[in-house]
């Protein structure tokens, strides 16, 4: 398993179309390598209170937000390692800690039925989350299709999600990846992920393009789809 891991940094979202992503790729390719994960499919179950407290006050846009999740980068079987992810949002900055666990041990973690299975400050601090806000639950799987690159000599980092799914029912990183999509035919998330400031050739390129940023959660998205589902099958049975 790996060993505990603290992030530390600013993370920026935009939205891109097709050929601002080609524009982006192209700037990209003499300062930038794919990283470990290079392509790959994440998967991620979010765990939230009954009244999906978290997420709701998420939404909200309160200075300081936080978050449960469990992560892996592959269909992840009982023996399989995955990610328990804690991530902090902090006037702008995000504090994630994560841990390494078998996703049967993390399940089970999570569900109060064992102790942490590698203890550590990390998951002391979750411990601590999960005291504080009460029964947390799996609420929602989320996964998409990643691409993630670094720059050379650097701790900037670009990732691109594409085809980002949710739904709130078989709620398993072993299960196969399908829901409801929540980007529009074309579309790309683009975050930067960086400790300070952004190197002037993508800020030439984002300036180029004419690409803003935007403010875009997951998490969020796919809760406000759900309820709007809700809605239309409340009016249906109405």
């Amino acid at each position: 398993m790996a060993s505990p891991t603290v992030f530390e940094r600013y993370e920026i979202k935009y939205l891109l179309d097709r050929a601002q992503k080609e524009a982006v790729m192209a700037a990209m390719e003499s300062h930038m390598e794919p990283d470990s994960y290079g392509r790959s499919t994440i998967r991620s179950i979010y765990y939230d209170t009954e009244t999906y407290l978290l997420i709701r006050r998420s939404l909200e846009r309160p200075v300081y937000k936080e978050k449960l999740r469990v992560r892996s980068y592959r269909a992840a079987g009982p023996g399989d390692s995955v990610y328990i992810e804690l991530k902090r949002k902090y006037h702008s900055v995000v504090y994630k800690r994560r841990t390494a666990v078998c996703q049967k041990d993390a399940a089970d973690y999570l569900g109060g039925r064992i102790p942490a299975p590698t203890p550590c400050q990390i998951t002391d601090e979750i411990d601590y989350f999960r005291g504080y806000y009460g029964t947390l639950a799996p609420r929602v799987f989320l996964s998409s299709e990643r691409e993630a690159f670094f720059e050379k000599n650097s701790e900037f980092r670009v990732t691109f999600d594409e085809n980002i799914l949710w739904r709130t029912t078989d709620l398993s990183l072993a299960a196969g990846v399908y829901g409801e999509r929540i980007l529009k035919p074309g579309q790309t998330l683009m975050e930067l992920k960086t400790a300070g400031g952004i190197p002037l050739w993508m800020v030439d390129v984002l300036t180029s393009q004419r690409i803003r940023k935007t403010s875009f959660s997951k998490y969020g998205n796919a809760y406000l789809a759900m309820l709007e589902r809700d809605k239309k099958e409340e009016k249906a049975y109405a």
